[in-house]
């Protein structure tokens, strides 16, 4: 058993046996053959902060697992106005399968790195393994009801379960094996307080006095501007209204 185990582990690529997401991302749905076929054609990419990664209406030629980092999707008007519509963390897959043009501008909340494929490979590789195809529709649902709860988030609550609902989702994020509501959680903001406000459609005055109230009452911490300590994970999900 332990030979065999030994000689599973050896089949896997070494770029893959030293990825911190695999066991958690899409591709913890390929066999060692698939792997090796995959990271064949695989490139790490590290970018820095505010790169495009995915332009909006341009032809999509890869596709990418998020390895480190936060990435802002983002929608535009024809006159210039944008939206910033959802965030991708480690480990999701970053881009659309099968579609010929992508449909929203993906851009680096913070520097990231990526594990890019071609869209060939990819493509090729979800018409043969049906966990793959099933570990892309369980990130789509997942991705779909995070949408639906942000609807209600944008459209039901007040600024301050909106601000926390906000931090509550980096947190998450952050440090997924630790739930929200058990020991502090700390991290970066990956977004500017004027991307704060127009991501939950309220005005940089108003969450600047909502993350004030909550380092008040003694929730949150605030540390240079951008880095937050969660001291009451439980009392931050009861602010959020959940």
């Amino acid at each position: 058993m332990n030979d065999r185990c030994e000689k599973r582990m050896s089949d896997v690529p070494v770029l893959c046996a030293a990825c911190q997401v695999r066991q958690h991302g899409v591709c913890a749905a390929l066999d060692t053959v698939q792997l090796s076929a995959l990271s064949r054609t695989s490139t790490k990419k590290r970018l820095d902060m505010g790169s495009e990664l995915i332009g909006d209406a341009t032809v999509v030629e890869g596709y990418a697992n998020i390895l480190s980092g936060v990435v802002k999707l983002v929608k535009g008007l024809p006159d210039g106005r944008e939206q910033i519509v959802g965030l991708q963390f480690a480990p999701d897959f970053l881009g659309r399968p099968f579609q010929a043009e992508s449909t929203v501008t993906a851009q680096a909340a913070t520097n990231v790195v990526l594990c890019s494929f071609p869209r060939r490979s990819v493509e090729a590789l979800i018409n043969q393994s049906p966990q793959l195809k099933q570990g892309l529709l369980k990130q789509a649902l997942r991705e779909l009801d995070g949408a639906r709860d942000w609807m209600l988030t944008l459209g039901r609550k007040t600024a301050l379960e909106k601000v926390s609902s906000y931090l509550l989702l980096i947190a998450s994020a952050s440090e997924p094996a630790a739930k929200p509501h058990g020991e502090a959680v700390e991290f970066d903001l990956p977004m500017t307080r004027q991307e704060i406000a127009d991501f939950l459609g309220l005005t940089i005055e108003t969450v600047s006095r909502q993350l004030t109230r909550l380092r008040i009452d003694g929730v949150i911490r605030i540390v240079q501007t951008r880095h937050i300590v969660v001291d009451n994970p439980a009392r931050l999900r009861i602010c959020s209204g959940a």
